[in-house]
């Protein structure tokens, strides 16, 4: 049996320059680190790194011949094998390497550590978990490039809400994910852009790209941007973009990245919250084979919003748009700048990034993402989730609006030196076997998609898979959401032959990168059909119950919390550390709460079972229902607004709203359209709900409390199990609604 494996053996020539031994603190971190050439010149081409390896074949399979078990058996084998041979080595060194007390394991049953052989991947998940700052520190040593040695590895305490990893350490993002592998092998591609239009891809080198952020860079601070300063990227998926990102973090401002779909108003309370001084945007998009119009969007935007200076505007078209005093062109000012940009030393825990993501409250909230921990977090994931080999081609297709196409497309694999496909199109244009075309095109060696998308192209049946080679493909990924049995089953029998490892992802916008996966493990460990599974290293689950007290054992159910910190997870949110506590540290003190439900088997596997909180998952994005209640509650005829999610086929989740009309509201049917359009320009077309239904008054509690599990009930045509009612103010409401509801329904049927 092999542990998964980390790190390949290096060449003499890859061996990193030893430059002395740290004294670290109580011998914790103790050894040698990877530091980075003098800033004054910049990296030599050539060098002896990896380029792009020829990508292996293998023989599809045939699903109609095999079962779903020797497919299932089938395909982690394979996976095992292909994990690699070292971090078993790696991280085997370990135990010795670390002075502090070794941590009693919470979550983490007796039996299974005492079990484990040594070296195996059971105890290494051991090890990280009672020894992070070893385990951790090594990796961090191993993989990232210092200007500064870090003294400690962490500094943790969910009593308080502090987190700190690599305290003392200084580095650059963007050295690692750019310098490092300029000065090997310049010329290895960086991004593949699989534009709109399909065959019109765009290959960018590292170099290519190291001097495209440089200019960018450069261009930031000619117009006035500093370390520290906030700036908005409402940009879609391109080179350009991830140069945006990269120019930031290179001279030391903090990006948000806006998904390029939210309306001007979304866009401007998230410029506003961050207090940004520059915008950077295109001139319009294309997704689909539609124009998005980019420009005007900010346009409408920066006019509300007093901070900032600059909008720097590039162009995806050929289309001339309105160009007012802020804006400046942003490829003509580019031109003008160097190549080279001397990169700014961060401290490890300063700001790389904001990221807003929906709460239950309706007001968004931007989670603060810092350098080393999360760039380390991000960048082993890549390797040891997704089997990534040097040479591979890994094909993301989320947008880089989300944390997934910043872990997953942008700093995991580039820090890697891996050639990352940025997919700006959609699932089905100009049809449906668009994704698979483009893998038999590009040659694509791990897919990591959305359930929503795969349900939606399962409808479409497996000809428009079949007709494209797939052999390139080693590993299928999922995320954003949990996946259904028969999506699973699709992806894995269908898309994959039986040949490929199917790895359900599970993690947040919080945790920075994957913290449940399937994948590693132990050689030809098994997979089970649409279940998260193992915790990565250092993740120690468990599950609590309404009481507060810890759910020990197998076949049990419970809220999802993470007893350990880890580099990648979110320091605060911005401006507001109180919500920040009261969201995740509150809930159950010393413990992080993720908001969701999971279900623990026999074995030990986990199962997420979906939000606990006022939260929907629509198509992999998660949405406060209160944000959408109040972009409703905004139309001068609502009285009042409760927003809820039900199962959908294709989305995973879809909102269902009921409204309550204030008196002389006119023609329900017109309000009803008016509050469609202000969810989306308010928040994004996405959010917009599937189904409203207008009531006379919304079930509450005699605090005035609306009691939404009742609605849900209702709605999923569980009215016969309402449960307690006791707390209902007026418990005849629910008939009201109920004849409302089948009222709705019958005009529906109709219709059809």
């Amino acid at each position: 049996m092999h542990a998964p494996a980390l790190l390949p053996p290096r060449t003499p020539s890859q061996r990193p320059e030893k430059k002395g031994w740290d004294p670290g603190r109580s011998g914790r971190e103790a050894g040698p680190y990877r530091t980075r050439a003098p800033r004054s010149g910049w990296w030599s081409e050539g060098g002896d790194g990896a380029g792009l390896a020829e990508t292996p074949k293998g023989a599809p399979g045939s699903p109609h011949q095999i079962s779903a078990q020797e497919c299932l058996r089938a395909s982690g084998k394979m996976a095992a094998r292909g994990l690699g041979r070292s971090l078993g080595r790696l991280l085997g060194s370990l135990s010795w390497r670390s002075g502090q007390p070794v941590r009693p394991l919470r979550g983490v049953s007796a039996p299974a550590a005492a079990a484990a052989q040594p070296g195996s991947y059971q105890a290494q998940i051991a090890q990280a978990a009672r020894e992070p700052a070893a385990f951790w520190g090594q990796l961090a040593r191993d993989m990232l490039v210092w200007d500064t040695p870090y003294h400690t590895v962490w500094d943790c305490d969910f009593s308080s809400g502090k987190i700190g990893w690599f305290l003392g350490g200084q580095l650059n993002v963007s050295v690692n994910c750019l310098d490092q592998h300029v000065r090997k092998s310049p010329e290895s591609v960086a991004l593949i852009w699989e534009r709109d239009e399909p065959g019109t891809e765009v290959r960018i080198t590292y170099r290519e790209l190291l001097e495209t952020t440089c200019r960018l860079a450069n261009t930031l601070k000619r117009h006035g941007i500093r370390r520290g300063d906030r700036v908005a990227i409402y940009m879609p998926v391109s080179p350009l973009a991830v140069a945006a990102m990269l120019a930031c973090a290179r001279v030391g401002a903090v990006h948000t990245v806006v998904f390029a779909g939210f309306s001007a108003e979304s866009l401007a309370g998230r410029i506003n919250d961050a207090k940004c001084k520059v915008v950077i945007t295109f001139n319009q998009g294309l997704r689909g084979g539609r124009v998005v119009e980019l420009k005007k969007i900010v346009d409408e935007a920066v006019k509300h919003c007093p901070t900032i200076q600059h909008v720097l505007v590039a162009h995806r078209t050929d289309n001339k748009v309105h160009m007012g005093r802020l804006d400046i062109p942003l490829e003509q000012e580019m031109a003008k700048e160097d190549t080279v940009c001397a990169p700014e030393t961060m401290s490890s825990e300063d700001m790389l990034f904001l990221l807003y993501t929906s709460g239950s409250t309706g007001t968004p909230k931007g989670l603060v993402h810092t350098q080393a921990g999360y760039l380390l977090y991000a960048a082993v994931t890549h390797r040891l989730v997704f089997d990534y080999r040097p040479g591979d081609v890994f094909g993301c297709v989320a947008d880089i609006g989300w944390i997934t196409g910043h872990s997953y497309v942008v700093y995991g694999p580039l820090c890697n030196g891996a050639t990352t496909v940025l997919f700006e199109s959609t699932p089905v244009y100009p049809d449906a076997g668009r994704y698979w075309e483009t893998v038999q095109r590009l040659k694509i060696n791990q897919f990591y998609g959305a359930p929503t998308a795969v349900r939606l192209l399962l409808k479409y049946g497996d000809s428009w898979v079949k007709k494209y080679d797939r052999s390139s493909l080693r590993t299928l990924g999922s995320v954003g959401e949990p996946i259904n049995y028969e999506a699973w089953e699709w992806l894995h029998k269908v898309v994959g032959d039986c040949r490929c490892t199917l790895v359900d992802t599970w993690w947040q916008t919080e945790t920075g990168g994957i913290c449940i996966a399937p994948r590693p493990s132990e050689e030809g460990a098994e997979i089970l059909p649409g279940m998260a599974m193992r915790p990565f290293y250092g993740i120690v689950p468990i599950l609590m119950d309404e009481k507060g007290n810890v759910v020990e054992g197998g076949d049990v159910s419970g809220a999802l919390c993470l007893s350990q910190a880890w580099p990648g997870m979110a320091r605060t949110i911005y401006g507001d550390h109180q919500r920040f506590m009261e969201a995740y540290f509150k809930p159950y003190p010393g413990y992080y709460f993720t908001g969701d439900g999971a279900y623990r088997t026999e074995g030990g596997y986990y199962q997420i079972t979906g939000r606990m909180d006022d939260v929907i998952n629509i198509s992999g994005h998660r949405l406060g229902t209160a944000e959408i209640e109040d972009s409703m509650a905004s139309h001068p005829a609502v009285a009042e607004t409760a927003v809820i999610g039900y199962p959908h086929d294709i989305k995973g989740e879809a909102a269902f709203a009921f409204i309550v009309l204030k008196d002389n509201a006119g023609d329900p049917d017109l309000v009803v359209k008016e509050v469609r359009s202000a969810v989306a320009n308010k928040i994004a077309k996405y959010a917009v709900p599937d189904q409203i239904l207008v009531v006379k008054r919304l079930p509450k509690t005699r605090s005035g409390k609306v009691m939404r599990r009742l609605l849900r009930k209702i709605i999923t045509g569980r009215a016969q199990d309402l449960g307690d009612t006791t707390t209902l103010e007026d418990p005849h409401v629910i008939m009201e609604i109920l004849k409302v509801y089948q009222k709705y329904k019958d005009k529906q049927t109709a219709a059809q």
